[in-house]
């Protein structure tokens, strides 16, 4: 009962954290599809996965330095934790500038190469030049979350994140529906809602006095190591519903053209919010699984892993059951016509199907990268949009728009038997590190 009360106060708000997130990246959409129909939506989408990059490299980092913050830590190596909480903060720097700088230049090519052209390219270049000049915000607003988890603030992390939400729905509505701001407007709301929850993570640090404390030169470089080898693995679990974006709008727009990639959209949007519900609890309980690992304490971690199991599969089946309930409405909600909305209702089923197969994924995932097992998250992170490429190649040719459709769930139960046969590897005696 202690574990299961420590282990909720930490998921919990976690979870609401990432539900926020997930309305948050929904926020766009709506007033976009609301003001601008179809044409914007479909924008939106196509430049949606850049603005999902510079947040998955900040959680990546944030992660990569709060796993080893923890585990320094739980090993009552004091410099280490200063040391890698000052080394997270400077390579958060380093890279929200060279990604501003990169986005900056390569917008237009950036989106021609995810399939945008006529309207929906000038659309989605006025969307991304506003937020790569901001990238700098982004990649702190989600980067600095992790460590202040991991210093024992999911209440304040939930907060930050709570206050950014709450800036960014309503510079919404006041840049594009009062101002008219247009594509504009929705990115500066959302630049504007993750320096919101930057300023909240800051202040966190400054109350708490973190240990900032910039290491040896000598040092730097294997300091940066350490974190970057983690941080493929979150980067992965949170860029990688972007990957299987980016494919899915090529392939859609291919079969089913730009009333193929409206209805894409709008799932994609409400499976996203599924997705980092399932990221919250694998993200929540990695502190107490670092610090465990840390500490050498296996049958806490075991303990750990089954109720993030059983929590995923829990709210994995309560997210298929409402949305299906609720599918026929959804494209409304964005504003979609009525040929889109029609299509919404029809497709997000298939996408459900992979849901529960995914929750088992990712909180192996989790477990993996939480105790430094890199390789075996690398495994499973990246075979996700590996196979969803390999079934969109070959579905569609026989099934057309419906095997695009198919190709995710797809991917997603082929992932899953894959990280059961990993996770029954690393559960052999001789190998297992992660329960």
């Amino acid at each position: 009962m202690k574990n299961a009360r420590e282990f909720f106060s930490y998921v919990l708000p976690s979870l609401a954290a990432f539900a926020l997130s997930g309305v948050y990246a929904v926020v766009d959409g709506f007033f976009v599809g609301n003001s601008i129909g179809d044409a914007g939506l479909a924008a939106i989408n196509f430049a949606f996965p850049v603005t999902a990059l510079l947040q998955a490299a900040g959680t990546g980092i944030g992660m990569g330095g709060a796993i080893r913050f923890a585990i320094c830590g739980a090993q009552g190596d004091a410099e280490g934790e200063r040391h890698y909480f000052s080394s997270a903060l400077l390579l958060l720097l380093l890279c929200g500038a060279l990604l501003s700088l990169i986005f900056f230049v390569l917008a237009g090519p950036l989106l021609e190469a995810l399939g945008a052209e006529g309207a929906t390219l000038t659309l989605g270049m006025e969307y991304l030049i506003f937020i790569a000049a901001g990238a700098l915000f982004q990649v702190f607003g989600t980067g600095l979350i992790p460590l202040i988890r991991n210093m024992g603030g999911s209440l304040c992390a939930m907060f930050a994140m709570s206050a950014g939400f709450i800036a960014n729905i309503i510079l919404d509505w006041l840049f594009i529906m009062v101002f008219g701001w247009g594509m504009a407007g929705a990115a500066a709301a959302t630049v504007i809602g993750q320096a919101v929850t930057a300023l909240g993570a800051v202040l966190y640090f400054a109350a708490k006095r973190s240990p900032l404390s910039l290491p040896p030169a000598r040092r730097i470089l294997h300091l940066f190591s350490a974190i970057l080898k983690i941080s493929f693995a979150p980067f992965g679990i949170t860029f990688s519903p972007m990957i299987g974006m980016i494919l899915m709008n090529r392939f859609a727009v291919f079969y089913g053209g730009e009333g193929a990639v409206a209805c894409y959209a709008c799932v994609g949007y409400i499976v996203t919010i599924v997705y980092l519900l399932l990221q919250g609890i694998g993200d929540g309980c990695q502190p107490m699984i670092s610090r465990y690992y840390g500490r050498g304490r296996r049958a806490d971690m075991k303990r750990t892993c089954r109720l993030a199991y059983a929590t995923a599969g829990a709210l994995s089946l309560l997210s298929v059951c409402l949305l299906f309930l609720t599918r026929w409405r959804i494209g409304g909600l964005f504003g979609a016509s009525p040929p889109v909305s029609l299509g919404v209702g029809e497709t997000l089923p298939l996408f459900l199907a992979g849901v529960l197969f995914l929750a088992y994924t990712r909180i192996t995932a989790s477990g993996f990268y939480a105790t430094e097992e890199s390789l075996l998250s690398y495994i499973l992170v990246y075979a996700e949009p590996l196979l969803l490429l390999v079934f969109l190649l070959l579905l569609p040719a026989f099934l057309g728009l419906t095997g695009v459709w198919l190709a995710m769930p797809a991917s997603q139960m082929t992932t899953a038997l894959i990280a059961a046969a990993v996770k029954r590897r690393a559960d052999s005696p001789n190998a297992c590190r992660v329960g």
